[in-house]
């Protein structure tokens, strides 16, 4: 079982999705990630299962606007 952790080159490039989008998913849609250092990390099988519970169609950050 392959269980490291992905670059944000390497999620980039699975999900066949920009930096930007990535960047965006993570800060809006609470995509399952680990910041180490100035680095973004992933784990594939939460990204997956992140995906299967809708992605960043489902997992929408709510924000207060009061």
């Amino acid at each position: 079982m392959d269980d490291r952790w992905l670059s944000m080159k390497e999620i980039c490039a699975y999900l066949g999705v920009s930096h930007d989008t990535i960047s965006r998913w993570i800060a809006n849609y609470d995509m399952p990630s680990m910041k180490m250092g100035r680095c973004w990390k992933f784990k594939k099988d939460q990204i997956e299962a992140w995906l299967a519970k809708g992605g960043p169609e489902k997992n929408r950050k709510k924000f207060d606007r009061e």
